[in-house]
């Protein structure tokens, strides 16, 4: 009878011990100003964690309940964490690709650009493709005397680089720069020479007044010279994917949006996750540049990840141009530049045939368009699908940038839930800029318009769209809530009606972020039951006078419960 007492016992002890075993936390976060992005408890100080989601959110006190004798303690000391930030905006391989390649987006000089890439030369094979990317005139000190058209001529790039093809791309994107050796390849020739490289469907080959090629290629025009770059070896892709993903955990991204990735990075990604390295959750977005690519997923239809690691729903579309190279598409000439409109870079046409699919098979469709000509368009087109598919009610369909809008397109967003993907960093670096190409007029009535669009009822996500600008995205939401370039100026900031308030910077950077993928259920808040994905600074980013914001520095960055880098 006692054996049987004694079992019993026994039963009680376990299971008390199982079941309390259950209610302990992996890990908790404890002392810290937790702003949770949560409407029903905004502020908190302390987060339990299990199983890579949340358990539990409240005050230090309240958290001790879930700590178990197996439960890793981490002590924030008064840091601020937030939901992980979502990068909802930029070029993965570009941003890997820029730390083994020459980083050009700091130079302030034609000059000194000539010196990277002589330097670069210098340490180079006869033969061997030099590559960079991140010049943008409009940033320069000042132009070169011999500038056509607004832009720098090959002269000084071709004396330094006698023996090897250089393509340098433009911190946009939408536009090159290459010496002699690489237009010879090329077959880019003088007017008047046989058989001259001049007109480019989408694009431009620059040239002098004499009709020789200056160096500068815009947009399609690029991909003469881009496409006689040799592939890179698998190892050295790898390598440009590990270095991005550790820009980004050392960054506090936790989610990233690829805005225009091939079946090879998705390839890799999916190595990298089965291989348990990938350190931040992806959302790829197809390049509509490969037409083939498309197909192929029409075929198999959008990969929605239950891991939430890699997840492939979407379709990027790149509809027009930059304003830096006079590309984006206006309904109105260039103040600068007048008789010139930019243009489409691809068949309007294409927005309809994607956006018609896409509600068919369940894909979203993320849409390049910066100048207000092609923002219409392309809303134009999403609105004869939507009435064409009246069932396919959850599309968030997005437009890309939202640059430059007509006033009388801005309400259209809100009225159909169509995304406006922006990266308010583009206003502190192109703002100076950017007025003399469409006069003060536009720029005041329908440039990097947040507020309007807002009060439309349109959601905002966040980003950089890097490698055109850095990752970081404390500049991105210095410059959303003050609207000033990053040596903090006007006073004021630039049409400081437009501001965004620190807490709907935040969402755009976390929920709203989520919500523009779909996954405003799983993470972008901290919620119980949610992922348990943080980032966390040095200094409250919700507090501290807009001149402190740019001293702050990410501490740690958390994915799935796991840190996934920590400052020295």
């Amino acid at each position: 009878m006692k054996n049987i007492y004694l079992i019993i016992i026994l039963c009680f002890f376990f299971i008390a011990c199982s079941s309390d075993s259950a209610n302990k936390a992996d890990k908790v976060f404890i002392n810290g100003i937790v702003y949770t992005v949560d409407e029903a408890n905004p502020k908190t100080e302390a987060v339990a964690v299990k199983d890579g989601l949340i358990l539990a959110v409240g005050t230090t006190e309240e958290i001790q309940e879930f700590v178990g004798n197996d439960t890793e303690v981490i002590d924030l000391q008064g840091s601020t964490m937030t939901p992980g930030f979502i990068e909802s905006h930029g070029h993965l391989m570009g941003i890997g690709y820029n730390k083994l390649d020459i980083d050009l987006m700091h130079v302030q000089t034609y000059e000194e650009l000539i010196e990277k890439v002589a330097e670069a030369a210098g340490q180079a094979e006869p033969g061997e493709w030099i590559t960079g990317r991140g010049w943008h005139q409009d940033k320069w000190v000042k132009l070169p005397e011999n500038a056509v058209k607004g832009f720098q001529t090959h002269k000084e790039l071709s004396e330094v680089t006698p023996n090897n093809p250089v393509y340098l791309a433009h911190a946009s994107g939408h536009a090159s720069f290459v010496n002699q050796k690489a237009m010879e390849i090329a077959g880019i020739t003088p007017l008047g020479s046989e058989n001259p490289r001049q007109e480019v469907e989408g694009g431009e080959v620059l040239r002098d007044e004499l009709g020789n090629p200056t160096g500068v290629l815009v947009e399609r025009a690029s991909t003469l010279v881009s496409k006689l770059i040799p592939d890179d070896t698998p190892e050295r892709k790898e390598k440009a994917l590990e270095l991005a993903l550790q820009e980004l955990a050392e960054k506090g991204i936790t989610s990233f949006h690829d805005a225009g990735g091939n079946q090879e990075l998705i390839d890799n990604l999916e190595k990298f996750q089965s291989e348990g390295k990938l350190t931040s959750r992806m959302y790829v977005m197809l390049s509509s540049r490969i037409p083939e690519l498309i197909d192929a997923w029409y075929e198999k239809g959008p990969k929605i990840d239950p891991e939430h690691k890699v997840t492939v729903r979407s379709i990027k579309l790149n509809m027009d141009g930059a304003l830096g190279p006079w590309g984006a598409w206006l309904l109105e000439d260039y103040e600068d530049k007048p008789g010139h409109r930019g243009h489409e870079t691809m068949p309007i046409d294409l927005v309809t045939r994607v956006s018609e699919k896409g509600l068919e098979l369940g894909f979203q469709v993320c849409s390049h368009a910066i100048g207000d000509r092609t923002n219409r368009e392309v809303l134009d087109r999403y609105e004869a699908a939507f009435a064409k598919y009246p069932d396919a009610k959850d599309h968030r369909f997005r437009v890309e940038h939202a640059q430059h809008l007509h006033p009388d397109d801005i309400s259209r967003f809100g009225e159909m839930g169509v995304i406006a993907a922006i990266q308010a960093i583009h206003l502190s670096s192109d703002r100076p800029w950017a007025i003399g190409r469409l006069g003060a007029k536009r720029i005041k009535d329908g440039a990097y318009v947040w507020q309007k669009l807002l009060q439309s009822g349109a959601v905002i996500s966040n980003g950089t769209d890097a490698p055109v600008e850095p990752l970081d995205p404390i500049p991105s939401f210095y410059a959303s809530v003050t609207r000033k370039t990053l040596k903090m100026t006007p006073e004021g900031g630039f049409e400081p009606d437009q501001k965004l308030t620190r807490e709907q910077a935040l969402k755009s950077y976390t929920l709203d972020g989520a919500y523009a993928e779909f996954e405003e259920d799983f993470k972008g808040s901290i919620v119980v039951g949610k992922a348990a994905d943080f980032t966390v600074f040095n200094q409250n980013i919700m507090e501290v006078p807009d001149d402190k914001l740019l001293d702050t520095k990410v501490k740690m960055t958390v994915v799935e419960g796991k840190v996934v880098y920590q400052a020295d």
